[in-house]
């Protein structure tokens, strides 16, 4: 999320640490990788078991959606309030307190007894991931910045699809199924904790941690047509994310006749990983060419997704998700690369904040709108028709708005985001 500073061996000024000497090398940057992945599949492993908690607990497709979308709002708060923080403290410091916020996570999912204690599970897993997701992106970028920029790209897909099936497959074919995943994370984190505490720092301490948990919101005169025209794309890809996440797999139970929950995994699958795929493939190109391929990919699987729920159609459905996730790997990237390499350096936080803002937002209020519509506006069926029409709307408004926007200049930094 924040560019690298490289660090130095010049003397230390008043209020830093200088880094130690020992550098960290490709281990480090596998091991924090490997953390974006243990946390995106941390925070998909409770997709499959949403209709068991239903069951048990008895409750409605809103409750389902309720409890993605508190989970995405604490993402959000969490990225906004500490997203920057390990700038000043260091990368390992933040890393430590999430992965031990994430174990406690991981103790109430699996004790929890009822909704309440799923919501809690869930903010706490939010403010984990957004806590951390930050200094694993500025850590990565650290250690190797062509490395650990292609691993910002691929690891949270990867994470997040391998999550849902993993979860999928333990609630199908093993013991436990509310409990196993769970147990076996902490499991994860905790081996990936001590691993932390042993990896060298990478960025010098500094002052200012206090006003760096202050969040900010800045779009600069100069960059609102750039953020307008790729806040509805942005908005739109994690609409999806956020769909398939809470109600997309009760949608290819419904549409296969089948009870698996594997197969109701599958969809959330499909699309985090294609998405993560299609980011570093697109990787090179033009970032209007790249929203360009977003937007004719997202109205392409809008107009798929349709037919399939009209047809009942499983392969269809299927294969207009794989459709999807080349949309939002490329409508994602496209439109982060829209913006970011126009900003100038100290207006970054300012302008990402506000890019995060329309992205969480985009992934919890569509949802939550869709569990409503699933039981009081005509089931999941006609829902499904509702947000992919949604969803192709926002599509052609940002090709409207793109092709209205005139090329301003960059600020000095042709970075893209991790």
């Amino acid at each position: 999320m924040n560019p690298a500073r490289p660090s130095t061996q010049s003397p230390s000024r008043r209020g830093e640490t200088v880094v130690p000497a020992r550098r960290p090398g490709v281990g480090s940057l596998v091991l924090l990788a490997s953390i974006v992945v243990s946390f995106l599949a941390a925070s998909s492993a409770p997709t499959p078991l949403y209709a068991a908690y239903a069951r048990m607990w008895d409750f409605s497709p809103i409750t389902t959606t309720v409890v993605f979308g508190v989970y995405a709002i604490a993402v959000l708060l969490a990225l906004l309030v500490l997203g920057r923080l390990s700038d000043h403290v260091g990368r390992r410091p933040v890393l430590l307190a999430a992965l031990a916020v994430q174990t406690a996570a991981m103790v109430v999912l699996t004790t929890a007894d009822g909704v309440g204690a799923l919501l809690a599970g869930r903010v706490l897993q939010g403010v984990s991931t957004g806590g951390a997701l930050g200094a694993l992106g500025a850590a990565m970028v650290d250690v190797d910045r062509g490395r650990g920029t292609v691993a910002n790209a691929a690891a949270p897909g990867i994470g997040t699809g391998t999550g849902a099936l993993l979860s999928g497959l333990l609630v199908q074919y093993a013991p436990a199924p509310t409990h196993l995943v769970y147990l076996l994370l902490v499991g994860v984190f905790l081996l990936q904790g001590v691993a932390v505490a042993l990896m060298p720092e990478t960025v010098s301490r500094r002052p200012g941690a206090r006003a760096a948990v202050v969040p900010e919101f800045t779009v600069p005169a100069g960059l609102r047509g750039p953020v307008l025209a790729a806040a509805p794309i942005l908005f739109a890809v994690w609409a999806l994310a956020g769909f398939y996440g809470s109600l997309g797999p009760a949608l290819a139970r419904q549409l296969s006749g089948s009870s698996s929950v594997v197969l109701g995994a599958l969809g959330f699958f499909l699309l985090a990983v294609v998405g993560s795929l299609a980011t570093v493939v697109l990787g090179r190109m033009a970032p209007r060419t790249v929203m360009l391929v977003g937007i004719a990919m997202l109205v392409v699987a809008g107009t798929g997704t349709l037919v399939a729920v009209d047809q009942s159609s499983t392969v269809g459905f299927f294969s207009s998700t794989a459709v999807a996730g080349v949309g939002f790997g490329a409508g994602f990237q496209g439109g982060m690369r829209t913006v970011v390499p126009l900003v100038a350096e100290h207006e970054r936080a300012g302008v990402l904040s506000a890019v995060y803002v329309v992205c969480y937002l985009g992934m919890s209020l569509p949802a939550v709108i869709a569990g409503v519509l699933v039981v009081h506006g005509g089931g999941l069926a006609v829902a499904t028709r509702d947000y992919s029409w949604f969803v192709v709307a926002l599509a052609v408004m940002t090709l409207v708005a793109l092709l209205r926007l005139k090329a301003p200049a960059a600020a000095g930094c042709q970075d893209t985001p991790g």
